[in-house]
């Protein structure tokens, strides 16, 4: 038997020779030289456009992932880009590929764990109670807590609290950014350890208080840390530094099995 089709829908735009419409917005009227990157973002992420206060939080949530340094994502992106210059794409693809559980994309295992711990809606919750418990789950399962400590930034992450500030003069500091920071102490009482709230756990804290579902909070750090890693390509190809790495690299790596080591 012929195999039946399924209806082929998407709700996000379309395009005549005349015109473009995003979200029932016309592009060109309604969009360009109206709205800046992180609205835009937001419109084509959930469908709406932000409030003020949904627009300012979001727009400090993309900004703070754009850069962090010299980073393995922006290594990555360097030294394909010194193999490959004639495809920045590639490039920016090649860091991209490394935002995962330990790099940015922990901002989605954050807010998969708030949301599993305490499901939209919930009222009345014991927050003490169940940040116990997340901590005790992952103790178990011998796994680490997403979003807590930080290699550098000890005792604080301080992109954390300017985080949770600015989601407070908003109105967005409820029980997933409360939840977060007990888990935090709680994480911290057991271990003995400093395990600060990082940026990645804030902002998943903070994509929990916004709605945004679990599994396309890590988006929201591909298309910022993109900017950054174009940022970095320009630089390389300015002042490279890629063929310089991965030549000091080799030397010190090998150094042991070449002649008169």
């Amino acid at each position: 038997m012929p195999r039946k089709t399924k209806p082929i829908r998407s709700d996000i735009a379309w395009s005549t020779p005349d015109r473009i419409e995003v979200h029932g917005k016309s592009l060109p009227d309604e969009l360009m030289g109206h709205i800046n990157l992180g609205d835009m973002a937001y419109l084509q992420i959930v469908g709406r456009m932000p409030t003020p206060a949904e627009s300012k939080l979001f727009n400090a949530v993309a900004v703070t992932l754009v850069e962090h340094g010299i980073t393995p994502s922006a290594l990555a992106a360097r030294l394909t880009y010194a193999g490959a210059p004639e495809s920045l794409q590639a490039a920016v693809a090649a860091g991209l590929c490394g935002l995962g559980s330990v790099f940015v994309g922990s901002t989605e295992g954050t807010a998969k764990m708030l949301y599993e711990a305490l499901p939209p809606g919930t009222q009345d919750a014991d927050l003490e109670k169940i940040a116990r418990e997340v901590v005790a789950g992952f103790r178990a399962r011998g796994a680490i807590v997403p979003g807590l400590g930080h290699p550098l930034h000890k005792p604080v992450d301080p992109r954390a609290p300017r985080l949770f500030q600015i989601a407070a003069e908003n109105g967005f500091s409820g029980d997933y950014i409360k939840l977060e920071q007990l888990i935090c102490a709680e994480a911290e009482r057991l271990s003995g350890k400093m395990l600060p709230v990082n940026a990645t756990g804030a902002i998943g804290a903070i994509c929990c208080e916004l709605g945004l579902p679990w599994k396309i909070v890590r988006g929201i750090g591909v298309l910022a840390r993109a900017i950054g890693l174009v940022g970095h390509i320009l630089e390389e190809s300015n002042k490279p530094m890629a063929v310089e790495i991965w030549q000091r690299v080799e030397d010190e790596a090998t150094a042991h099995i070449r002649p008169g080591a």
